[in-house]
């Protein structure tokens, strides 16, 4: 058993890391935090807002601050933000002391979820080349985490059930 018990949820934008790792909560009687709703309560502003007026290395900065302390904390579900688990330092954190599960799916299902969607900086008017390098580029960097959940063809609770599945057997 790893020092610490978070489940750490990471992916693509549009891959579900919150409403999965809402459910996991609830399933599991943990507490549950989502990094980009935090960053968006502590600095007032909408992430697209934070990109905007800002700037995205103002916002990368931030996110590492808020998500390493984050993890300090026990028996916490944690969904990253899509671009956390880039960072070398929250990405060394979450696989040396914590249960890392990428949420994959295929890059069709991915773009239609976030494609032209203002609320998704880095996603917004970017073409469907633009996103498939993007996810392509992500995914090299996310099949590093413990556990990988294809997730293509099953229903929320199924990916819910597995992922506790994994958890309480390791």
């Amino acid at each position: 058993m790893k020092s610490k018990e978070n489940i750490v949820f990471l992916g693509m934008m549009g891959s579900g890391k919150s409403n999965i790792g809402y459910l996991v909560s609830k399933k599991l009687k943990q507490d549950f935090k989502d990094i980009d709703l935090i960053i968006e309560d502590k600095l007032q502003m909408t992430i697209s807002d934070i990109f905007r007026i800002k700037g995205e290395k103002f916002f990368r900065n931030f996110e590492e601050k808020i998500t390493l302390k984050l993890l300090k904390e026990d028996k916490t579900i944690i969904s990253l933000g899509g671009g956390a688990f880039i960072n070398p330092k929250i990405r060394e954190e979450v696989l040396k002391n914590h249960f890392s599960f990428w949420l994959k799916w295929t890059s069709k299902t991915l773009i239609k979820r976030i494609q032209n969607s203002p609320k998704r900086p880095i996603s917004y008017k970017a073409s469907q080349n633009e996103l498939i390098n993007l996810i392509k580029k992500r995914s090299n960097i996310y099949s590093r985490a413990n556990y990988k959940i294809n997730c293509e063809n099953l229903s929320k609770n199924e990916i819910v059930n597995k992922v506790i599945n994994i958890y309480e057997n390791s």
